[in-house]
């Protein structure tokens, strides 16, 4: 382009310095071909100045663009550190609720075994509530009238009365005596003529009355060996 504009240039020189006679057609030719470079020259300056407002345009762009990049990183890194606190308070509780269930475990299984022996417990109980019924059915106690405790006939010397002797089985060594009704003898009287406890003497009291001997047994009042020591020298007549 520059090349046509200088040629042409050089034949405008050329005609007016050495005064030769140049034909109308090369002038004409010549002209259009400075005016087409003149207006290569424009279009291409308008092209850059274009390109140079683009070129502007997109450096804006690529500021911001970097802008952005910089607030995007600072927001990934925001959630990578809230997702790392995250999942170490989601592993602590996590830990937590792992201690708890063993616990929670161990205590089951406390429970469940106490449970079992409960229900074993509690089926020999009724079994044995089911044998006395039982007997009770089978051999009906017959209603004898009320009466007074025996009395005690104090020693000939002048000295207490001497607590019969209890034997391993819990019987006591003083044959002849009449059987005591548990349902109206007194706690000191059991314990004097029966040879228990007072603490079992006194439990005996609070569980009455009694329907046959063997709710003694069964209401969990007397050990089934106290029991079988002293059956024979006991009564629930009302």
């Amino acid at each position: 382009m520059r090349r046509d504009v200088t040629i042409g240039v050089i034949l405008i020189a050329a005609v007016v310095s050495g005064g030769c006679v140049v034909s109308k057609g090369l002038y004409d030719k010549s002209v259009m071909e400075a005016e087409d470079a003149k207006a290569n020259l424009e279009r291409v300056q308008t092209q850059k100045n274009a390109l140079k407002q683009e070129v502007k345009g997109l450096w804006n762009q690529n500021e911001e663009l970097a802008v952005d990049v910089e607030l995007a990183k600072a927001e990934l890194q925001r959630i990578k550190d809230s997702r790392d606190k995250e999942r170490a308070t989601t592993e602590g509780r996590l830990k937590e609720l792992v201690e708890r269930t063993k616990g929670l475990s161990t205590h089951y299984r406390t429970l469940y075994k106490a449970h079992e022996r409960l229900k074993k417990r509690n089926k020999a109980l009724n079994k044995m509530v089911a044998r006395y019924k039982k007997e009770l059915k089978k051999q009906p106690q017959p209603v004898a009238p009320a009466r007074p405790p025996a009395a005690i006939t104090p020693p000939t010397a002048p000295q207490p009365p001497a607590r019969p002797k209890v034997g391993s089985a819990g019987q006591t060594s003083q044959p002849g005596l009449a059987p005591i009704n548990v349902n109206k003898a007194s706690a000191n009287d059991m314990v004097l003529f029966l040879g228990l406890t007072k603490e079992v003497a006194d439990k005996v009291v609070k569980n009455r009355p009694y329907r046959i001997k063997g709710e003694l047994v069964a209401k969990n009042v007397v050990p089934k060996v106290t029991f079988d020591a002293i059956r024979d020298r006991i009564s629930v007549a009302q």
